[in-house]
């Protein structure tokens, strides 16, 4: 049965392929769809994931057949033929990829057969089906890195695999606020372990990156969610295994992950253990000189952590391994398989170890209305009584659509999820260990903002 949800979270399917495409560099996105759908996903990606624009053939700039009435009565395949053509004279680009939305796949059109029109005169055109009826956006990332996959786009079959070459999946641009950050760091500590890593949206990559895809040895999705669907696809058209882990926050996660990796890889225990070493080190050095003001201004919180798969349970577990607060409420803000629910779940359960036995309430839920009625019922009242169980200090992680809920609670608020509102973000990120400290920074920083 379809529900309402008052204010939706992320896009459509297509939105999820659009962003993806404008996040690779040399990679020109074309759109087949009505008029309205490139423009409204711009505006719901530019001021919801922290102001980012669109950058080259990016935003309102993004080649579009903008279908009306008449190709809906009779076909749109031959207006978007002559929309890629009009690209391919006037864009440079060295990969073209079509996507679709809702009304030209009711219709029927088969954006494919025109690529393929466009692949025999030796044109580097390939579409992928990205309808928004299709599911969200994060499903609309996987959509299209399969039909990449499939398409040939990431390089021929039968090449010779390079040991130390890796292919980095599982975060979603632009609906991950942070991916450009978080990226960036994860390729930076595989880096140390002696790995070459394509991103495929590093300044230093382009398409040839792409291109390249199938030379890796493996697929490191960081995700339990997102981008294992494509990773399997990978596997079966080329060949080539992944390793699907949980995104790394903080130094207790990140280590774990590096060890993954190295065992994954067959890489040298002591090559492994000694940038852990290091890393750690200079974590510690930063975090040590915070440990007067942490403790002797009592900067523990109870902690309410809303947003996607990825970050959701990566963030409470670091809130309760590394930085000592205690995580009462995990939402993840999407809709799940049972299979990544009960993932998330287990990852959480280890936090009772940490909390006399007690374990977060995990609520999955996408309406922000929802969520707000949730964590207000769950949060203990104080009725004016002397002594009472009370849930503080507090501090809900989440989106800007929690900034209500915050207030109803009493507690402060910290935007690390879409739709952010109020930042501007540019290469921050919370993943890793210099991710763990600008979180830090972060959450510590609102709580002496108003002094």
């Amino acid at each position: 049965m379809a529900t309402f949800i008052e204010r939706p979270r992320n896009s459509c399917a297509l939105g999820g392929a659009l962003t993806t495409l404008n996040a690779l560099q040399g990679v020109i996105p074309i759109i087949h769809a009505s008029n309205g759908c490139g423009g409204n996903i711009c505006g719901t990606i530019m001021a919801g994931s922290g102001y980012q624009g669109g950058g080259y053939i990016g935003a309102l700039s993004v080649p579009s057949s903008n279908v009306s009435e008449k190709e809906i009565l009779f076909g749109g395949e031959e207006r978007l033929e002559e929309q890629v053509a009009a690209t391919l004279e006037l864009v440079d680009g060295q990969v073209y990829v079509i996507v679709t939305g809702c009304m030209t796949e009711i219709i029927g059109d088969d954006a494919k057969a025109v690529a393929r029109r466009f692949q025999q005169q030796g044109k580097p055109v390939f579409a992928a089906e990205t309808a928004g009826f299709k599911g969200n956006a994060y499903h609309g990332y996987d959509l299209l890195l399969e039909a990449l996959i499939r398409e040939g786009v990431v390089g021929p079959k039968g090449v010779e695999k390079e040991p130390h070459q890796v292919n980095l999946w599982g975060i979603v641009p632009g609906h991950d606020p942070f991916w450009r950050g978080d990226l960036l760091e994860i390729k930076r500590l595989l880096g140390l372990l002696g790995l070459q890593v394509s991103t495929f949206i590093a300044p230093d990559e382009t398409a040839d990156n792409l291109r390249q895809a199938s030379k890796a040895a493996g697929n490191i999705i960081v995700s339990q969610s997102y981008g294992v669907a494509a990773a399997k696809v990978f596997e079966e058209e080329y060949g080539t295994p992944f390793l699907a882990v949980d995104l790394p926050v903080g130094p207790t996660a990140t280590a774990d992950f590096l060890r993954q990796v190295g065992r994954f890889l067959g890489l040298e225990t002591t090559k492994v253990e000694e940038v852990i070493r290091r890393e750690d080190g200079q974590y510690y050095w930063f975090i040590e000189r915070l440990a007067d003001f942490y403790t002797d201004l009592d900067m523990q919180h109870y902690a309410v952590v809303v947003s996607n798969a990825n970050y959701s349970a990566p963030i409470a577990r670091f809130l309760a391994d590394d930085l000592g607060w205690l995580p009462e409420v995990v939402v993840v803000t999407e809709p799940l398989a049972e299979e990544q629910k009960a993932h998330i779940q287990e990852a959480l359960a280890g936090l009772a170890e940490l909390k006399d036995g007690q374990v977060p309430k995990v609520l999955f839920e996408t309406d922000p209305y929802e969520i707000h009625n949730a964590v207000v019922a769950h949060w203990p009242k104080n009725n004016g009584e002397k002594y009472a169980h009370k849930l503080s200090p507090a501090f809900v992680i989440g989106s800007s659509f929690e900034k209500d809920l915050a207030a109803a609670i009493g507690a402060r608020h910290l935007t690390v999820s879409f739709p952010i509102l109020d930042r501007v973000l540019l290469d921050r990120g919370y993943s890793g260990y210099n991710g763990a400290l600008h979180l830090v920074e972060d959450l510590l920083a609102v709580v002496v903002g108003g002094r």
